[in-house]
């Protein structure tokens, strides 16, 4: 009723104001109408709509997670490396009577490609042993960047599977990752393989492999025809494969928690098959302070004797019986061997539980002991086997 009765006025004031133009009497008409419909309908408030947001930048910011802000962390201090080692062969004569009886000895450059990734602002780099040892002629690293530099061998370690390197020359602001507390490692964590695997890109950019750290603490004893000593190792299924070995093995916070080192097959195949593992970064700054020091590493404790393996001209020289083992050659008077009972001449057959193959085989099993335990030394003396118990003490600076 009040909408006609407002149409009504209008008409009326149209009638009655003719001389008026058309304009002001739609302004009129427009005028009456807004203010009726004002006092009888809420109207809804202005909904503004947010123009600055970009779908496009919410979509990216989404792909950004722990893995990658690691993986950007670390990947500049991640290197690929070159070594070119001189092998000797042996070449045979073209007379077919000559080459019979001769051959000559001929040397050639044989290359390998590795992974490393540097630890201070001066070029340090840790790697694994296997990768750069004393055998290489020259070492060539590729930085992130493509960069190419020569590095040198400060020392490696055969037991321990780890080695060194410098980067030649004065520089100080190469990029660098830190190592985390391996005891802190959470079984089911993110861990991130970081390297060169097969040697595919020679710009130095790192390939990344994902996975979790499936257990700690898993132990690989000496083998006599490896005796690499591989002990409270960390497996993880991040994909490992040939050319990964000695880059890190990454935390998600970007942190080196392991070397990435060895895999396991089972036999089943020579790839990857989900069992990778890494040295512990603990173990790692173990190694390479004594190595960065000295250039070697040597036991935590003084064993107080000397011995060489057990040779056919030993046993005629000195009418010995044939055993493997090796001969107990001299013994510090103020050492535990002496103390325990071992004397020059005696024969050592076995470390603890296990029997010795070779001296390297030997020093790797009495790494597994530690300052102030006991170690069981099994020998033979006057054709009988007798047990020694070692009992290991702090080994003196500069003995």
């Amino acid at each position: 009723m009040k909408l006609i009765a407002t149409i009504l006025l209008s008409i009326l004031y149209i009638i009655t104001s003719c001389t008026k133009s058309d304009k002001e009497i739609n302004e009129a008409i427009s005028t009456s109408l807004s203010a009726e419909s004002a006092s009888s309908i809420n109207v809804a408030p202005e909904v503004k709509v947010n123009a600055e947001s970009d779908p496009t930048e919410s979509i990216s910011k989404s792909r950004r997670n722990a893995i990658t802000n690691a993986v950007e962390k670390a990947s500049p201090a991640i290197v690929s490396i070159t070594v070119t080692e001189l092998q000797t062969g042996y070449t045979r004569s073209n007379d077919p009577f000559f080459s019979f009886f001769f051959s000559r000895p001929v040397q050639r450059e044989v290359q390998s490609m590795g992974s490393g990734f540097i630890i201070n602002e001066d070029g340090l780099i840790v790697t694994n042993q296997h990768v750069a040892s004393k055998s290489a002629k020259t070492i060539m690293v590729s930085l992130e960047n493509g960069e190419s530099l020569e590095a040198e061998l400060l020392g490696a370690d055969e037991l321990a599977d780890l080695a060194l390197l410098k980067i030649k020359g004065d520089r100080n602001d190469f990029p660098y990752v830190k190592f985390a507390d391996s005891k802190s490692v959470m079984v089911g964590e993110w861990a991130i393989a970081m390297g060169n695997p097969f040697g595919l890109f020679a710009d130095g950019q790192p390939s990344v492999t994902v996975g979790v750290v499936s257990a700690t603490k898993r132990d690989f004893r000496p083998d006599p025809d490896e005796p690499r000593l591989y002990m409270d190792m960390i497996q993880t299924d991040a994909s490992i494969n040939r050319g990964n070995s000695g880059g890190p093995l990454v935390n998600s916070d970007g942190e080196v928690i392991g070397v990435n080192t060895f895999i396991f097959t089972g036999g089943t195949s020579n790839g990857f098959v989900g069992l990778g593992f890494a040295i512990p970064s603990d173990r790692v700054q173990k190694i390479i302070g004594q190595l960065k020091e000295s250039g070697s590493v040597s036991l935590d404790f003084d064993p107080g004797l000397e011995f060489t393996p057990m040779t056919a001209q030993l046993v005629y020289q000195y009418g010995l019986p044939r055993l493997a083992g090796l001969l107990v050659t001299s013994v510090n008077k103020d050492g535990p061997a002496y103390e325990c009972g071992i004397m020059p001449g005696d024969i050592i057959i076995r470390i603890g539980e296990e029997r010795v193959a070779s001296e390297m085989h030997a020093w790797a099993l009495m790494r597994e002991f530690g300052e102030g335990e006991e170690m069981t030394v099994h020998l033979f003396r006057d054709g009988s086997e007798y047990e020694a118990k070692m009992m290991l003490r702090k080994r003196v600076a500069g003995r």
